[in-house]
């Protein structure tokens, strides 16, 4: 039996705003685009559920070495729930476990509801989470029927609105920051309005710093392999695209060399910016920085790229 030809990876370094298709895992869908660009190195910013769609930032090359910064993000979401019907999962694709008739409700029960789950909040993750406990993801714990005390934890929710009502549906706005559960929100919700409720879609709308993303499908991606590398590549974003919402300090010849060796120099107009993005001479991004206690150019993450 022939094997099939393996694929020359290469290096290649940027970013590529995924528009994820509901049904895959956002290792999936990593490896997917990976594929198609040839890419050597990548990484995802932060899981979407398999349920979920929108926008999934990877990162490949130096690229990776933002995945951290931009995991803890501040994220939006369009999500719909089904008040009156609870689920082990806390969305659809759980099983069932309580149905309640949904009261008569005004858009000002509604709203107040909804304000007490804003703001920095307590939250207790749903048992079918990617959350380890001793040792183990949670939903692997759950798909065999167990159940373990999760503990609260702490989330920031900036935003949390009823966009419309189409009978016991709502259509929610939420903005976020990292380690919210918007499945636990639309539970929770359900219960402060006394009929429980399940998330039943979920689109990630933007993440920073990337506030109004060109999104790029899988069959898009595909097309443009048909069309040649020019029109693919074109997909990628520079890695500087990543940090494009920190301050920026651009550095002469010499001072590139003492950032790029990891020298704690001092750097005009750091401490006045704090953690921003330094460019080397040639416009190439050089570093992530803050200033240390004695102003002093801490790096946070070095890099090693062209010049965009």
């Amino acid at each position: 039996m022939s094997r099939s030809p393996r694929i020359p990876y290469r290096d290649l370094h940027g970013i590529v705003l995924l528009d994820k298709p509901s049904g895959l895992s956002s290792n999936q869908a990593l490896q997917a685009v990976r594929k198609l660009l040839r890419a050597s190195k990548g990484g995802h910013t932060g899981a979407l559920d398999p349920l979920a769609t929108g926008l999934l930032p990877l990162c490949f090359g130096e690229a990776t070495k933002l995945a951290g910064s931009l995991l803890g993000a501040r994220k939006a979401y369009v999500a719909e729930c089904r008040l009156g019907i609870t689920t082990d999962s806390a969305d659809s694709e759980g099983e069932i476990v309580r149905r309640r008739a949904v009261p008569p409700l005004d858009a000002n029960t509604i709203e107040a509801a909804l304000a007490k789950l804003r703001g920095h909040i307590l939250q207790v993750p749903p048992m079918y989470s990617a959350l380890k406990h001793e040792g183990e993801r949670l939903y692997v714990k759950a798909r065999r029927g167990e159940t373990v005390e999760v503990p609260p934890r702490e989330v920031d929710v900036h935003r949390f609105e009823l966009l419309k009502r189409e009978g016991n549906t709502l259509q929610l706005l939420v903005e976020c920051g990292s380690g919210t559960y918007v499945r636990s929100l639309a539970a929770d919700l359900g219960e402060d309005l006394g009929c429980g409720a399940h998330l039943t879609s979920l689109r990630r709308i933007w993440v920073e710093p990337f506030r109004e993303p060109d999104m790029v499908t899988l069959e898009q991606l595909e097309q443009a392999t048909e069309q040649g590398d020019e029109a693919l590549l074109a997909w990628l974003l520079p890695v500087s695209a990543g940090v494009s919402d920190l301050p920026a300090l651009h550095l002469d010849e010499a001072l590139s060399m003492a950032v790029s060796r990891g020298q704690q120099v001092v750097l005009p107009g750091l401490v006045e910016a704090g953690r921003c993005a330094a460019y080397a001479a040639d416009g190439a991004l050089l570093a992530l920085l803050e200033p240390d206690e004695r102003g002093r150019a801490r790096i946070l993450r070095g890099f090693n790229l062209p010049p965009d």
